[in-house]
């Protein structure tokens, strides 16, 4: 599989890469042998760069990608994990309902300091037992999941202290990157006016129907030379599904507006011969400044199915056809769940 650099350190990551959050049983349970033949399929289709987070399953996400990277040579992959939450164990059965099923008997406290990173960094190691982790990305910082008030509070911890951790654990050569893991623009542009980052995963907000980033921040990217990480291409599924009933779109039940571009993309894409999820993942790629697409799955069939449809790659006039169906503001979705 190709692959591109992020940002402008020396480590390359592969096109496409595997998001862990189903591994944590997001909206459905995933059993072990389902979650290792499942990154098993990632690995056999050429994914090298594998993202989760501490916060996917309240730590079931980590032990599991922990398991499965182990025994591969050192350098044969990329793996990124999170910060700010740390996890405190809860007796069992009082988990909070998070939108994980059969997670670990932990919740998750807030915390963007120095301190909190460094922890965060020290529990996610023992919970995957590697001696390595390549970038690291700020969890959910942002209004839109904590609100204006509380996020203002937030991003001072973490301009004042928590960058000062980042930057060391990336001068010792700890880490090969940091970056953002949001699913919003306004916290990226605010962050990059104070920090130099080496990337963001943006979930949601660069895709074939929300260009949400394409005014203000791919511009901002280019010129601080921040790369990419494309999530959450489907927008909630919608854009894989297609507007069946139930479909949703930002983590809800879309809207009948949405659901009728959802509806115009669709029959672009079918006289196209190709299913609307194929113009849904390539999109992203189309700009230099995107290292990787993120995709998540707890299905090998699933996640086969995805890959198959990668290449060819489509021809760049196609995606004209798209331009009058896209949104540009995203609504506030559910604040249950951030991948």
């Amino acid at each position: 599989m190709r692959t591109r650099r992020i940002g402008k350190t020396k480590l390359d990551v592969t096109e496409i890469s595997y998001g862990a959050a189903p591994l944590g049983g997001l909206y459905r349970a995933c059993p072990r042998e389902q979650a290792m033949e499942t990154l098993q399929a990632a690995w056999d289709s050429g994914i090298r760069y594998f993202d989760v987070a501490p916060w996917y399953g309240l730590g079931l996400a980590e032990r599991r990608m922990g398991d499965f990277l182990r025994d591969k040579p050192d350098g044969s992959y990329v793996l990124s994990t999170k910060v700010g939450r740390l996890l405190r164990p809860v007796p069992t059965g009082t988990v909070p309902e998070y939108g994980y099923v059969n997670p670990l008997s932990f919740d998750a406290d807030y915390d963007y300091s120095y301190d909190g990173i460094m922890r965060s960094v020290e529990f996610s190691y023992a919970r995957l037992g590697l001696n390595r982790i390549d970038i690291l990305y700020v969890h959910d910082i942002g209004g839109y999941t904590h609100g204006a008030a509380k996020n203002a509070v937030y991003l001072k911890q973490f301009l004042d202290s928590g960058v000062k951790a980042l930057e060391e654990l990336r001068s010792s050569g700890a880490i090969s990157a940091f970056g953002l893991g949001v699913n919003e623009v306004p916290v990226c542009l605010d962050v990059l006016r104070h920090a130099d980052l080496d990337c963001i995963l943006l979930a949601g907000r660069y895709t074939l129907l929300d260009r949400s980033a394409e005014e203000e921040l791919l511009p901002r990217c280019r010129q601080k030379g921040t790369s990419l990480v494309v999530g959450g291409v489907f927008n909630s599924g919608i854009l894989a599904t297609g507007p069946v009933p139930g479909s949703h779109f930002d983590y809800m039940p879309a809207d009948d507006d949405v659901l009728a571009k959802v509806g115009a993309m669709e029959a672009i894409a079918k006289r196209h011969g190709v299913p609307l999820a194929a113009p849904a993942m390539q999109f992203p790629l189309r700009d230099p400044i995107v290292a990787s697409v993120l995709i998540g799955t707890a299905k090998p069939s699933s996640l086969t199915r995805n890959m198959e449809i990668i290449e060819p790659r489509l021809p760049d006039d196609i995606y004209a056809e798209f331009e009058p169906y896209t949104l540009v503001a995203p609504p506030l979705g559910s604040e249950a769940v951030r991948v």
